[in-house]
Protein backbone atom coordinates (compact mmCIF):
# COMPACT_ATOMS: atom_id res chain seq x y z
CA UNK A 1 0.00 0.00 0.00
CA UNK A 2 1.87 3.03 -1.16
CA UNK A 3 2.07 5.49 1.62
CA UNK A 4 -0.74 3.96 3.79
CA UNK A 5 -2.92 6.63 3.62
CA UNK A 6 -6.70 6.63 5.04
CA UNK A 7 -8.59 7.87 1.69
CA UNK A 8 -12.14 7.32 3.29
CA UNK A 9 -13.65 7.32 6.49
CA UNK A 10 -17.87 6.89 6.99
CA UNK A 11 -19.78 6.97 9.78
CA UNK A 12 -23.70 6.37 8.92
CA UNK A 13 -22.59 6.48 5.28
CA UNK A 14 -21.20 9.78 5.74
CA UNK A 15 -17.54 10.69 4.27
CA UNK A 16 -15.48 12.02 7.11
CA UNK A 17 -12.45 12.84 5.07
CA UNK A 18 -11.67 15.72 2.62
CA UNK A 19 -9.75 14.34 -0.53
CA UNK A 20 -9.17 16.67 -3.56
CA UNK A 21 -10.95 16.05 -6.86
CA UNK A 22 -7.64 16.73 -8.21
CA UNK A 23 -5.89 14.58 -5.77
CA UNK A 24 -3.09 11.66 -7.63
CA UNK A 25 -3.22 7.78 -7.11
CA UNK A 26 -0.38 7.34 -8.85
CA UNK A 27 1.77 6.01 -6.15
CA UNK A 28 4.48 9.07 -7.81
CA UNK A 29 3.71 11.84 -5.14
CA UNK A 30 1.60 12.33 -1.65
CA UNK A 31 -2.51 11.73 -1.92
CA UNK A 32 -3.89 15.46 -1.30
CA UNK A 33 -6.12 14.69 0.85
CA UNK A 34 -7.51 11.68 3.82
CA UNK A 35 -4.71 11.09 6.26
CA UNK A 36 -1.38 11.33 4.95
CA UNK A 37 1.79 9.24 7.71
CA UNK A 38 4.44 12.17 8.06
CA UNK A 39 7.74 11.00 8.54
CA UNK A 40 10.66 11.25 9.29
CA UNK A 41 10.38 14.97 8.47
CA UNK A 42 7.72 17.63 8.48
CA UNK A 43 8.05 20.35 5.97
CA UNK A 44 10.48 21.01 3.42
CA UNK A 45 13.43 18.81 3.29
CA UNK A 46 16.84 19.15 1.81
CA UNK A 47 17.10 15.45 1.72
CA UNK A 48 13.69 14.11 -0.20
CA UNK A 49 10.02 14.96 -0.85
CA UNK A 50 8.28 17.64 1.72
CA UNK A 51 6.82 16.38 4.40
CA UNK A 52 9.24 13.07 4.33
CA UNK A 53 9.32 9.53 2.31
CA UNK A 54 6.29 7.82 4.40
CA UNK A 55 3.69 8.80 2.58
CA UNK A 56 5.30 8.15 -0.33
CA UNK A 57 6.85 4.60 -0.11
CA UNK A 58 5.13 1.59 0.06
CA UNK A 59 3.86 -0.08 3.14
CA UNK A 60 3.77 -3.56 3.94
CA UNK A 61 0.53 -5.25 4.46
CA UNK A 62 1.11 -6.90 7.92
CA UNK A 63 -2.57 -7.90 8.70
CA UNK A 64 -5.53 -7.97 6.27
CA UNK A 65 -8.46 -6.08 7.58
CA UNK A 66 -10.07 -8.56 9.94
CA UNK A 67 -13.49 -8.30 11.90
CA UNK A 68 -12.47 -8.81 15.71
CA UNK A 69 -14.90 -10.75 18.27
CA UNK A 70 -15.80 -7.58 19.82
CA UNK A 71 -17.07 -5.69 16.06
CA UNK A 72 -14.46 -3.81 15.60
CA UNK A 73 -12.21 -4.15 12.36
CA UNK A 74 -8.32 -4.20 12.76
CA UNK A 75 -5.62 -3.64 10.16
CA UNK A 76 -2.04 -3.78 10.55
CA UNK A 77 0.91 -1.91 8.38
CA UNK A 78 4.67 -1.68 7.82
CA UNK A 79 7.74 0.09 6.95
CA UNK A 80 11.24 -0.73 7.38
CA UNK A 81 14.11 1.14 6.61
CA UNK A 82 15.27 0.21 2.52
CA UNK A 83 17.32 1.29 -0.11
CA UNK A 84 15.03 4.10 -1.44
CA UNK A 85 14.83 5.26 2.55
CA UNK A 86 18.42 5.05 3.25
CA UNK A 87 19.36 6.97 0.02
CA UNK A 88 17.54 10.13 2.32
CA UNK A 89 17.94 9.31 5.49
CA UNK A 90 20.34 6.07 6.37
CA UNK A 91 18.80 4.73 9.39
CA UNK A 92 17.27 1.44 10.68
CA UNK A 93 13.89 1.81 11.50
CA UNK A 94 10.46 -0.09 11.80
CA UNK A 95 7.14 1.59 11.87
CA UNK A 96 3.77 -0.63 13.17
CA UNK A 97 0.83 1.30 11.95
CA UNK A 98 -2.09 -0.36 13.11
CA UNK A 99 -5.89 0.64 12.48
CA UNK A 100 -8.65 0.06 14.10
CA UNK A 101 -12.30 1.02 12.88
CA UNK A 102 -15.55 1.11 15.24
CA UNK A 103 -18.92 2.18 14.80
CA UNK A 104 -18.29 5.82 15.04
CA UNK A 105 -14.94 5.85 15.53
CA UNK A 106 -11.06 5.39 13.69
CA UNK A 107 -8.08 4.52 15.70
CA UNK A 108 -4.49 5.10 14.74
CA UNK A 109 -1.77 2.98 16.97
CA UNK A 110 2.03 4.23 15.68
CA UNK A 111 5.01 2.63 17.32
CA UNK A 112 8.73 3.37 15.36
CA UNK A 113 11.32 1.17 16.83
CA UNK A 114 14.99 2.07 16.77
CA UNK A 115 17.40 -1.50 16.20
CA UNK A 116 20.57 -0.03 16.14
CA UNK A 117 23.00 -0.87 18.37
CA UNK A 118 25.26 2.10 18.31
CA UNK A 119 22.45 5.76 16.22
CA UNK A 120 20.46 7.80 18.08
CA UNK A 121 17.50 8.81 15.50
CA UNK A 122 15.88 12.19 15.58
CA UNK A 123 12.48 12.79 13.56
CA UNK A 124 8.98 14.03 13.10
CA UNK A 125 5.85 12.27 13.29
CA UNK A 126 2.95 13.32 12.02
CA UNK A 127 -1.05 12.42 10.67
CA UNK A 128 -1.48 14.98 8.10
CA UNK A 129 -5.76 14.96 9.01
CA UNK A 130 -8.20 16.68 6.42
CA UNK A 131 -11.30 17.08 7.57
CA UNK A 132 -14.05 17.35 5.51
CA UNK A 133 -16.81 20.12 6.45
CA UNK A 134 -19.60 22.04 4.70
CA UNK A 135 -18.26 25.12 5.53
CA UNK A 136 -14.78 25.48 7.59
CA UNK A 137 -15.77 29.56 8.61
CA UNK A 138 -17.89 27.62 10.71
CA UNK A 139 -16.08 24.90 12.28
CA UNK A 140 -14.58 25.90 15.58
CA UNK A 141 -11.43 24.09 17.20
CA UNK A 142 -11.19 23.90 21.21
CA UNK A 143 -8.63 23.22 23.32
CA UNK A 144 -5.67 25.34 21.69
CA UNK A 145 -6.46 28.26 24.29
CA UNK A 146 -3.30 29.60 26.03
CA UNK A 147 -0.88 27.13 23.78
CA UNK A 148 1.99 29.24 21.93
CA UNK A 149 1.86 28.39 18.33
CA UNK A 150 4.20 29.61 15.29
CA UNK A 151 2.48 30.91 12.31
CA UNK A 152 4.22 29.65 9.36
CA UNK A 153 2.16 32.74 7.45
CA UNK A 154 4.13 35.17 8.98
CA UNK A 155 7.41 34.06 8.89
CA UNK A 156 7.01 31.38 11.66
CA UNK A 157 6.29 34.45 14.74
CA UNK A 158 5.75 32.94 17.64
CA UNK A 159 2.23 33.92 19.21
CA UNK A 160 -0.14 32.87 21.73
CA UNK A 161 -3.44 31.81 21.11
CA UNK A 162 -5.89 33.90 23.35
CA UNK A 163 -9.22 32.68 21.92
CA UNK A 164 -11.45 30.00 23.85
CA UNK A 165 -12.23 28.21 20.62
CA UNK A 166 -10.00 28.25 17.38
CA UNK A 167 -11.96 29.48 13.69
CA UNK A 168 -9.93 29.86 10.24
CA UNK A 169 -11.47 32.31 7.96
CA UNK A 170 -7.75 33.33 6.35
CA UNK A 171 -4.96 31.52 4.96
CA UNK A 172 -3.93 29.73 8.46
CA UNK A 173 -0.48 27.48 9.20
CA UNK A 174 0.06 27.20 12.65
CA UNK A 175 2.20 24.77 14.62
CA UNK A 176 0.81 24.81 18.30
CA UNK A 177 2.87 23.33 20.77
CA UNK A 178 2.53 21.58 24.03
CA UNK A 179 -1.24 20.86 23.62
CA UNK A 180 -3.69 19.27 25.14
CA UNK A 181 -4.71 15.34 24.37
CA UNK A 182 -8.38 16.02 23.22
CA UNK A 183 -10.10 18.71 20.64
CA UNK A 184 -13.52 19.04 20.19
CA UNK A 185 -14.44 20.55 16.38
CA UNK A 186 -18.09 21.92 15.69
CA UNK A 187 -19.82 21.83 12.43
CA UNK A 188 -18.10 18.73 10.55
CA UNK A 189 -20.22 16.84 8.21
CA UNK A 190 -24.23 17.33 9.33
CA UNK A 191 -23.12 19.84 11.24
CA UNK A 192 -21.88 17.04 14.30
CA UNK A 193 -19.14 17.50 16.52
CA UNK A 194 -15.82 15.66 16.67
CA UNK A 195 -13.33 14.72 18.97
CA UNK A 196 -10.03 14.35 18.41
CA UNK A 197 -8.05 12.48 21.27
CA UNK A 198 -4.15 12.28 21.18
CA UNK A 199 -1.16 10.20 23.04
CA UNK A 200 2.48 11.13 22.68
CA UNK A 201 1.62 13.76 20.45
CA UNK A 202 2.09 17.36 21.80
CA UNK A 203 1.40 19.31 19.18
CA UNK A 204 -1.31 20.03 16.87
CA UNK A 205 -1.14 21.59 13.43
CA UNK A 206 -4.50 23.97 11.72
CA UNK A 207 -3.90 24.38 8.44
CA UNK A 208 -6.26 25.69 5.21
CA UNK A 209 -4.70 27.37 1.94
CA UNK A 210 -7.58 29.93 1.61
CA UNK A 211 -8.29 31.55 -2.15
CA UNK A 212 -4.51 32.27 -3.22
CA UNK A 213 -2.53 29.34 -1.99
CA UNK A 214 -5.29 26.51 -3.05
CA UNK A 215 -4.81 27.82 -7.03
CA UNK A 216 -0.74 28.12 -6.05
CA UNK A 217 -1.28 23.93 -4.90
CA UNK A 218 -1.48 21.66 -8.43
CA UNK A 219 -3.62 18.93 -6.92
CA UNK A 220 -5.96 20.81 -5.25
CA UNK A 221 -8.72 22.41 -6.32
CA UNK A 222 -9.62 26.60 -6.54
CA UNK A 223 -12.97 26.43 -5.12
CA UNK A 224 -12.15 23.27 -2.70
CA UNK A 225 -10.47 24.92 0.66
CA UNK A 226 -13.85 26.47 1.95
CA UNK A 227 -14.69 22.36 2.33
CA UNK A 228 -11.50 20.81 4.24
CA UNK A 229 -9.95 21.82 7.76
CA UNK A 230 -6.70 20.30 8.57
CA UNK A 231 -6.25 19.04 11.97
CA UNK A 232 -3.02 17.55 12.71
CA UNK A 233 -1.52 15.46 15.32
CA UNK A 234 1.94 15.42 15.77
CA UNK A 235 5.32 15.86 17.11
CA UNK A 236 7.23 18.24 15.16
CA UNK A 237 8.14 21.68 17.21
CA UNK A 238 11.04 19.55 18.62
CA UNK A 239 12.06 16.24 17.35
CA UNK A 240 11.71 12.68 18.63
CA UNK A 241 15.03 11.16 19.87
CA UNK A 242 15.07 7.63 19.89
CA UNK A 243 18.09 5.76 21.21
CA UNK A 244 19.39 2.91 20.16
CA UNK A 245 17.25 -0.30 20.91
CA UNK A 246 14.50 1.46 21.83
CA UNK A 247 10.84 2.37 20.84
CA UNK A 248 8.26 5.84 20.69
CA UNK A 249 4.68 5.03 20.81
CA UNK A 250 1.89 7.54 19.55
CA UNK A 251 -1.49 7.39 19.34
CA UNK A 252 -5.12 9.21 17.76
CA UNK A 253 -8.64 8.43 18.06
CA UNK A 254 -11.10 10.20 15.69
CA UNK A 255 -14.55 10.36 17.38
CA UNK A 256 -17.41 11.17 15.68
CA UNK A 257 -20.05 12.68 18.31
CA UNK A 258 -23.85 11.99 17.64
CA UNK A 259 -26.41 13.74 20.19
CA UNK A 260 -26.98 11.41 22.99
CA UNK A 261 -23.35 10.03 22.31
CA UNK A 262 -21.09 10.37 25.32
CA UNK A 263 -17.10 9.30 26.06
CA UNK A 264 -16.93 6.57 28.70
CA UNK A 265 -14.67 9.32 30.31
CA UNK A 266 -17.98 11.44 30.86
CA UNK A 267 -19.66 8.15 31.98
CA UNK A 268 -17.16 7.62 34.43
CA UNK A 269 -17.16 10.87 35.82
CA UNK A 270 -20.90 11.01 36.50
Amino acid sequence: MCGATVVSWRVNNQEQLFVSKLASFDGKKAIRGGIPFVFPQFGPWSFGAQHGFARITRWNLERPPERLHNGDVEAIFSLMDNEFTRSMWNYQFRITYRLILREKELHFHIGVYNPSKELTMTFNLLLHTYLKVPDVRRCQITGLHGCTFMDKTRNDAMYQEGREVVTVNEWTDRIYQHTPQEHIITNVVSGRKMRIHKYNFPDTVIWNPWIDKAREIGDFGDDEFPNMLCVEAGHVSSPVILLPGTAFEASQILQIIIEGNVSRKTKRNR
